[in-house]
C-alpha cells in the first residue's frame, strides 16, 4: 500500500501499487505536459523578448543608418547649395561684365561713328566746297586758288612758329621756267638747314584733257635743281580717284630725289615733318658752313681726294711691285753667287787633288814598270852628273 497527501487538503490516504501507479502515471502525464507547456511558453516569450529585441536592435540601426543618411544628404544638399549660389554669383559677375564690356563697346563704337561721320561730314563738305569753286572758276583760277589756299594755311599755322623762314611765290623764271613757292628756314646761326620748292596743281572738272600728276614730276626736278632746293613737293589735286595719292604722302624718290606728291590737306603736315628731320642734319650743315666762310674749296674737295687716294695708292703699288722685283733679282743673285761660291768650292777641291798628285810625281814611279824609260833617264843622268 502507499501513502498519498493531498497537496489542497493535507489528508492521507492509502491506495494500492496498482492504483498507486496509476494515479503516479496520470501524475507525471499531466505534470510533464504542464511542465512541457510551461517551457514551450517560456520558449514563445524568449523568441517573443529575442524577435523584439533583434526589431528594436534593427529599428535602431535602421533609424541610425537613416539618420547618417539623412545627415550625407544634408550636407551634401547643403555644398550643391553652395556651389550654386557661387556659380550664380559667378555667371552674375560675368553677366555685369559683359553688359558693362557691351555698355563700353557701344560707346567707344557711338563715339569712333560720331568721329567718322564728323570727319566724313568735312571731308565732303570740302569737297563740296571744292567742286563748286572749282565749277565757278577757270582752269588757271583753280590753280591759282589752291596756291592762296596753302600759302594762307602756312601764314596761319607755320609762320608764328616759324618767322624767320622764307616762304614766296617763285617769280625768277629761268630757262624759260619757274616753280610757285620756294620755302628756305634757317638756323639761329644762318645756316640754312632745309629748303623746299613747290608746284600747286589743279584743274576743272570740266576740262577736256585730264592730267596726271607724273606729267609735271620732271618739270618740278628741273626747277628745284635751278633754283637749288633740297626738296620738290608736287602739292595737287588731279587724279581724285587714285587710291595711292588719296592716302597720304607719296614718295616719288625712285623716280626723283627727294621729291613727294601729296594732297593739299597734308601741305602743313609734310612742311614740319621735312623740317624736323633736316635739323637732324644741322651740325654738318654748320660745319660745312664754317669750311666754306674759312674761304676753303670745298667745291671738289671730294674728287681732289679720291684723286689724291687713287695715285697715292697706284704709287705705293707700284713702288710695292718694284721692290718686289729687286727683292726678286736679290734672291736671283744670291743663288747665282751661291752656286759661283759651290764652283770655286768644287774649283779649289780639285785644285787640291791635282797639286796632291803634282807633289807624287817622280821619276822613280813615272819609270816603275819601263826599263825603256829608265835606261834612258839613267843615261842623261850620267851624260849629266849635276
Amino acid at each position: 500500500m502507499k501513502e498519498l497527501k493531498c497537496p489542497k487538503c493535507g489528508n492521507v490516504f492509502s491506495v494500492d501499487e496498482a492504483d498507486y501507479a496509476l494515479l503516479l502515471n496520470q501524475v507525471k502525464n499531466s505534470e510533464f505536459e504542464a511542465e512541457l507547456n510551461r517551457r514551450i511558453h517560456e520558449l514563445e516569450q524568449t523568441q517573443k523578448a529575442r524577435e523584439q529585441a533583434e526589431q528594436a536592435r534593427l529599428n535602431a540601426e535602421q533609424q541610425s543608418e537613416m539618420l547618417r543618411r539623412e545627415q550625407l544628404f544634408n550636407q551634401q544638399l547643403a555644398a550643391e547649395k553652395e556651389r550654386l549660389m557661387d556659380m550664380t554669383n559667378k555667371l552674375q559677375q560675368a553677366e555685369q561684365a559683359k553688359q558693362l564690356a557691351v555698355m563700353e563697346v557701344r560707346q567707344k563704337a557711338t563715339e569712333s561713328y560720331m568721329k567718322l561721320d564728323a570727319q566724313l561730314k568735312a571731308a565732303q563738305e570740302q569737297v563740296q566746297y571744292y567742286k563748286e569753286l572749282k565749277v565757278k572758276m577757270s582752269t588757271k583760277m583753280v590753280g591759282e586758288t589752291l596756291e592762296i589756299h596753302c600759302s594762307t594755311l602756312f601764314n596761319q599755322l607755320l609762320r608764328p612758329l616759324m618767322p624767320n623762314a622764307y616762304f614766296e611765290k617763285d617769280n625768277e623764271v629761268i630757262e624759260g621756267t619757274k616753280g610757285d613757292f620756294v620755302f628756305r628756314d634757317k638756323s639761329e646761326d644762318g645756316v640754312e638747314y632745309v629748303s623746299i620748292m613747290f608746284e600747286m596743281k589743279n584743274e576743272n572738272d570740266e576740262t577736256a584733257t585730264k592730267h596726271k600728276n607724273e606729267d609735271f614730276l620732271a618739270k618740278l626736278d628741273a626747277d628745284r635743281k635751278k633754283k637749288n632746293c633740297e626738296y620738290a613737293v608736287l602739292v595737287s589735286m588731279l587724279e581724285p580717284d587714285s587710291e595711292l595719292y588719296n592716302g597720304g604722302i607719296v614718295d616719288m624718290s625712285h623716280r626723283f630725289e627727294k621729291m613727294y606728291v601729296i594732297r593739299p590737306q597734308f601741305f602743313i603736315p609734310l612742311i614740319t615733318l621735312l623740317c624736323q628731320t633736316s635739323k637732324k642734319s644741322l651740325d654738318a650743315k654748320r660745319e660745312l658752313a664754317l669750311v666754306k666762310a674759312q674761304q676753303v674749296d670745298v667745291t671738289n674737295f671730294e674728287e681732289k681726294l679720291m684723286a689724291f687716294k687713287d695715285g697715292f695708292t697706284r704709287n705705293v703699288r707700284l713702288a710695292n711691285d718694284r721692290f718686289q722685283d729687286a727683292i726678286d733679282e736679290i734672291d736671283k743673285t744670291i743663288a747665282h753667287l751661291t752656286k759661283v761660291r759651290e764652283n770655286l768650292i768644287k774649283s779649289g777641291d780639285n785644285l787640291n787633288q791635282a797639286d796632291k798628285k803634282l807633289q807624287d810625281v817622280t821619276i822613280k814611279r813615272l819609270t816603275y814598270g819601263n826599263p825603256t824609260m829608265k835606261a834612258k833617264f839613267d843615261a842623261a843622268s850620267k851624260n849629266n852628273p849635276e
